[in-house]
């Protein structure tokens, strides 16, 4: 685990804003619940089931990637504008910037988005940003493949099931260049296929000391 230091000449401030981020299956979710639960943040939970794209989109990538990306894309600005009028510490369930940074370029890396959606996706997503504020703090969930497979297939969402490992494992490297290349925010990286602060009560104070650290 490793924790960014922040600037100790950077205020406090009565609004906080940190996200979750991660592939499918590495335990986002229950992390915000875990820190809604245990220090009363804010959840704010992925809108992923409401995509009218996604079962399309995970029957046949080319033909629907640009439209599940876009719907993604406007659905999470939206949610982005609005938690910055908020108060408190928000917690929230993955980020706008994945979505551009990992799931469209995974498209269009492997050809599933044409050149030209994705520029004017990536031309949209750029222009979203400059309006957008920073989380405060980056909490980046790596996980092995296996072990996400594992979870997926546990946790039974059908759209899921027939991903294929190879998909997974191309996620996982574009979060391991994009997290290496975050500069924004602190980042605190945790290894949550080793490192269980729900069961683990040492593995547990160990979070929980780094997440009180950025808190106080």
């Amino acid at each position: 685990m490793t924790l960014a230091p922040r600037d100790a000449a950077t205020p406090a401030s009565p609004h906080k804003f940190i996200a979750i981020a991660g592939n499918m299956g590495v335990g986002k979710t229950s992390m915000v619940e875990f820190l809604h639960k245990t220090y009363g943040f804010q959840p704010v939970y992925e809108p992923f089931m409401d995509n009218p794209y996604l079962d399309d989109f995970y029957r046949d990538m080319k033909a629907w990637g640009f439209h599940s990306q876009l719907y993604f894309l406007t659905h999470k600005f939206r949610l982005h504008m609005g938690l910055q009028t908020r108060t408190g510490t928000i917690i929230q369930d993955r980020s706008i910037y994945e979505d551009a940074e990992i799931f469209c370029t995974n498209l269009y890396r492997t050809k599933k988005i044409s050149e030209r959606d994705y520029r004017t996706y990536m031309e949209l997503y750029r222009t979203m940003q400059q309006a957008l504020q920073p989380p405060d703090l980056m909490i980046y969930l790596r996980c092995s493949v296996r072990a996400i497979r594992r979870r997926i297939q546990q946790r039974g969402r059908q759209s899921e099931q027939e991903i294929p490992v190879a998909y997974l494992r191309r996620l996982n490297d574009l979060y391991e260049e994009w997290i290496g290349g975050w500069t924004q925010s602190p980042v605190l990286v945790w290894p949550s296929d080793r490192q269980d602060y729900l069961t683990d009560l040492v593995d547990r104070i160990e979070f929980q000391r780094s997440i009180e650290a950025f808190v106080r």
